[in-house]
């Protein structure tokens, strides 16, 4: 799987089996995105929460990307 910008929080930290990707969830939460079980997890991008946040969403993509290449 490869994610992008465009997907909400609750669509990147859920694996196939519908259980929380713990890695990616700590990306986030080290991004300094500390919202995922946020009510906005499941109704906004990752590129509008990254805004709100001030988090750079290219880099934040990468990291997580990266990540799931490693898996």
């Amino acid at each position: 799987m490869e994610i992008n910008k465009k997907m909400t929080i609750e669509q990147i930290i859920y694996d196939q089996e519908g259980n929380v990707d713990n890695g990616i969830a700590a990306i986030l939460m080290g991004s300094g995105m500390h919202c995922l079980g946020c009510v906005m997890a499941s109704g906004e991008s990752l590129e509008q929460a990254c805004g709100v946040h001030g988090i750079n969403c290219d880099a934040l993509v990468d990291s997580i990307n990266s990540y799931l290449a490693e898996k």
